[in-house]
């Protein structure tokens, strides 16, 4: 949602020649670049437990982060108020950082320029009908409450429902000393239920989930009844499922879900700020083949209504679609504008932050793998000996090493090609260029998938991630 610019220089009590002023305040000692982020964040959340309300809350933070870059050093200082005094101070402090520096990093110059690139309403990616603050918690009981009668009437075995509606609404003003001015506000709802599940003295459990940049349009009666199918889908295979043995075999990684492994075993090995340092397994494999032809994957800022999506990066740079691998080489890193100056290429948009409070660094958006040309069931056809998973979870990566461990929520063993028991309790471990390497066949089905990704790395922001059905070859299997 983008609103005039006066609102957002109402919102947080400022005019832009208090915008100018602050900037040449925190480059007062001689910053080569100055930026300021302002924000104001609604928060609100819901939680249903057995069909009673457990808990709900609301509040607000606000303030304005102030970011001076002076040759290889940054100074951050941020203040949750914009008195002018407050925010000027906040400045200054900012200038003395960057001259002592904190965070080792090139400066980017300075250059001509007064209030350019202003937003554009038409091309905003976050619709939002019904803005979250101006709807009642009361109005959404009614609705979890449904949930919870769809999944038990869908499911004996249930013996427990937690459902938890959330959602924030953004307000955010960033200005340079480039003279760029950017404002937009940024809606996230998300809807999560977890259920417990009992037969005789087995119990498990699943859980489903689904977020968006929207407003509270997003929770219809269509989308209850889709979360409470997924989440007791294939119920009956957990209480079933066996611990295979283990060993190095091919693994089939099913459309969606399976893309948290592509995030993390090869995703932040990508983040810029990791190769510029010298400390990611593709610091020196710019320009390489890193995996086969036909391989393309991507981060991609531009998908209208996604959880990773951004209109702009919180450098002011434009949301965009960056490939990182295209048909099988190593073709861009994910870069901020400290980066970007330091490889000397524009930068990405991937410059984010977890609030005012924090500086930005390189984070992914929604990071996928592109559809290839194979079936899913030839995929499968195709493995002897195998297994198939498509759910992940607690997963760890070493980057400089790119070594990762996943375990598998869900999957089945493949015998003679074809799905056979299904198997639980295992972990998937490999080596993310390693993988990549032995990555054999890509389906046609790629699937983003919708539920409440969230990445940590220093602070934590909302991403995406999606893949379509592949095979790897040679990865180790942690059994019996």
């Amino acid at each position: 949602m983008i609103y005039g610019k006066q609102y957002y220089l109402d919102t947080f009590r400022v005019t832009e020649n208090a915008l100018e002023s602050l900037i040449q305040c925190a480059r007062h000692s001689g910053g080569d670049y100055a930026d300021l982020f302002f924000e104001n964040t609604v928060y609100s959340d819901l939680l249903l437990r057995d069909g009673q309300v457990a808990s709900g809350g609301l509040h607000t933070d606000f303030g304005v982060g102030i970011r001076v870059l002076k040759g290889d050093k940054t100074g951050y200082a941020y203040t949750e108020s914009t008195d002018p005094e407050a925010m000027m101070q906040a400045a200054k402090a900012a200038a003395t950082i960057s001259l002592q520096g904190n965070v080792g990093a090139p400066g980017t110059q300075a250059s001509a320029g007064r209030h350019g690139g202003q937003p554009n309403p038409a091309a905003d990616r976050y619709p939002m009908e019904q803005d979250w603050r101006d709807a009642r918690a009361s109005a959404f009981v009614p609705m979890l409450e449904k949930l919870q009668r769809l999944i038990e009437q869908k499911e004996s075995r249930v013996i427990k429902v937690i459902a938890m509606l959330s959602s924030q609404v953004s307000d955010i003003l960033m200005f340079n000393s480039l003279g760029e001015l950017k404002y937009d506000t940024r809606p996230m709802g998300s809807i999560t239920v977890s259920v417990i599940f009992k037969q005789g003295d087995i119990v498990e459990n699943k859980s489903a989930s689904r977020s968006w940049r929207m407003g509270a349009e997003m929770i219809t009666d269509a989308l209850l009844e889709e979360i409470a199918s997924e989440a007791v889908a294939d119920i009956d295979a957990r209480f079933q499922a066996i611990r295979p043995k283990g060993g190095k075999m091919s693994v089939v990684m099913g459309a969606g879900a399976s893309g948290i492994l592509l995030h993390e075993a090869m995703g932040h090995a990508f983040e810029a700020d990791f190769n510029r340092k010298g400390q990611s397994v593709f610091s020196d494999k710019m320009g390489k083949r890193i995996c086969g032809k036909g391989i393309t994957i991507v981060d991609d800022g531009t998908i209208r209504g996604n959880r990773g999506s951004i209109n702009f990066d919180d450098e002011l740079v434009a949301g965009q679609r960056t490939a990182m691998v295209e048909d099988g080489v190593l073709t861009s890193y994910l870069h901020d504008r400290i980066s970007a100056k330091y490889y000397g290429v524009p930068p990405t948009g991937n410059g984010r932050r977890e609030s005012f409070r924090y500086h930005p660094i390189p984070r992914m958006r929604c990071t996928y793998m592109e559809s290839g040309n194979a079936k899913p069931q030839d995929i499968i056809a195709s493995v002897k000996k195998g297994i198939f998973v498509d759910q992940f979870s607690n997963g760890q990566v070493k980057i400089g090493e790119g070594d990762f461990t996943f375990y598998v929520k869900s999957g089945y063993l493949i015998e003679n090609g074809r799905l056979s028991a299904p198997v639980k309790d295992i972990n998937i471990i490999g080596n993310g260029p390693a993988a990549l390497a032995d990555l054999k066949m890509v389906a046609d089905d790629l699937i983003i998938d919708p539920g409440t990704w969230t990445c940590g790395k220093e602070q934590s922001v909302p991403v995406s991630c999606g893949i379509p059905t592949v095979l790897v070859e040679n990865l180790t299997v942690g059994g019996e």
